[in-house]
C-alpha cells in the first residue's frame, strides 16, 4: 500500500475519532439509541449546546441544538435528544432554572397523564423562570431595608458603646440583679414558711364554717317559725285588747270623760296648791311657846 494511502486512512480515523471524542465529552452517547424533540422558549437564559436536560433531577438527554425562529421572532427553538425509553406525557413543559453561577438548567415537568404522549419531533411548551438569581433580585429591596435597619442598629450599638455612663448602667443592672435574687429568696422563703401556716389557717376556717354549717342544719327552723308566728299573734291580740273600748285601757284611751276629768283633778289640786301658798295660817294652826298652863 502507497504511503499516502497509508496517510490518508489515518487521517480520516483521527478525523473520526476526534469527532466521536469531541461528542462523547459534550455527553452525547453514540452507542445508544436517542429520540428528538423540540422545545420553544422565549428566552433561553444562557442556555448552551451539550447542557444537560434533567426530569425529576435525573438526567434523561442533553441539548443538542439551539436555533432562533426567524419565523417567529422573539421564539427559540431548543432541540433536544433525550433516551429512547423516556416518555413524555401530554401536558408536560420545560423550564429554566437559572444557576446561581450563571448559565441555567433544563429541567422537564413531565406530566402524569398516562394516555397520551409527545412523539419524537412534537414540540413542548417552555416557560421562563427567574430561579434562584431572579428571586435574588426580587429581594432586593427587602434586603435593602434589612441592610438600612441593621446600619441604624450598629449606629445605635456604637452611640451605646460610646456613652460614659456605660459603665454605671451595667453597675445599676448588676444592683437590679441583685436585688432581684433578693426577692426571689425572700419570695421563696415565704413559699416554703407562710404560705402553709396560711393554708393550715384557711383550712382550719373551712373545718369551722363546715361545723357551724352542719350545726344550722340541726336546728329546728321550723318550730322556731312557728313560735315566731305564734309570739306575732299574741302581740296583735293585746294589741286590740289594748285598744277595745270594753277593757280598761280601751276605756282610758277612747272616753274622752275620763281626761276631762283627770285634767279637772288637776287643775283643782293646782288651785288647792295655791291658796295653801298664799293663805297658809287658813289651814295650819300651831302656837310658837305652846299653851300656858292655868290659862
Amino acid at each position: 500500500m502507497r504511503t499516502e494511502v497509508k496517510i490518508g486512512i489515518t487521517g480520516v480515523v483521527a478525523i473520526v475519532a476526534l469527532y466521536l471524542g469531541i461528542d462523547f465529552l459534550k455527553g452525547i452517547n453514540l452507542f445508544s439509541a436517542s429520540q428528538t424533540y423540540y422545545i420553544a422558549f422565549a428566552n433561553t437564559k444562557g442556555l448552551t449546546k451539550s447542557s444537560a436536560v434533567y426530569a425529576d433531577g435525573y438526567k434523561v438527554g442533553i441539548v443538542s441544538d439551539i436555533n432562533y425562529d426567524y419565523r417567529r421572532p422573539g421564539n427559540v427553538i431548543v432541540e433536544i435528544s433525550t433516551d429512547k425509553g423516556l416518555r413524555i406525557p401530554k401536558g408536560s413543559s420545560a423550564r429554566l432554572d437559572e444557576a446561581v453561577l450563571g448559565g441555567c438548567t433544563l429541567n422537564m415537568l413531565l406530566a402524569t397523564n398516562l394516555t397520551e404522549a409527545y412523539h419524537p419531533g412534537d414540540t413542548i411548551e417552555g416557560s421562563d423562570v427567574s430561579g434562584l438569581m431572579g428571586k435574588v433580585g426580587d429581594m432586593m429591596p427587602q434586603l435593602e431595608q434589612i441592610v438600612s435597619k441593621v446600619d441604624t442598629l450598629v449606629e445605635a450599638l456604637n452611640t451605646l458603646l460610646s456613652n460614659p455612663n456605660l459603665p454605671l448602667i451595667i453597675q445599676n443592672a448588676e444592683l437590679i440583679t441583685e436585688n432581684l435574687n433578693k426577692s426571689t429568696e425572700q419570695l421563696n422563703t415565704l413559699l416554703r414558711n407562710d404560705i402553709p401556716q396560711m393554708t393550715g389557717t384557711f383550712t382550719k376556717a373551712g373545718e369551722n364554717v363546715t361545723a357551724l354549717t352542719d350545726k344550722l342544719n340541726q336546728l329546728d327552723l321550723q318550730q322556731t317559725m312557728d313560735n315566731v308566728n305564734q309570739t306575732i299573734t299574741s302581740v296583735h291580740g293585746m294589741m286590740e285588747a289594748m285598744q277595745s273600748p270594753k277593757g280598761t285601757l280601751g276605756k282610758l284611751m277612747n272616753d274622752p270623760s275620763v281626761y276631762d276629768n283627770l285634767n279637772h283633778t288637776v287643775q283643782s289640786a293646782d288651785s288647792l296648791v295655791s291658796d295653801l301658798k298664799a293663805h297658809p295660817k287658813r289651814y295650819v294652826h300651831f302656837s310658837v311657846f305652846g299653851k300656858k298652863e292655868g290659862k
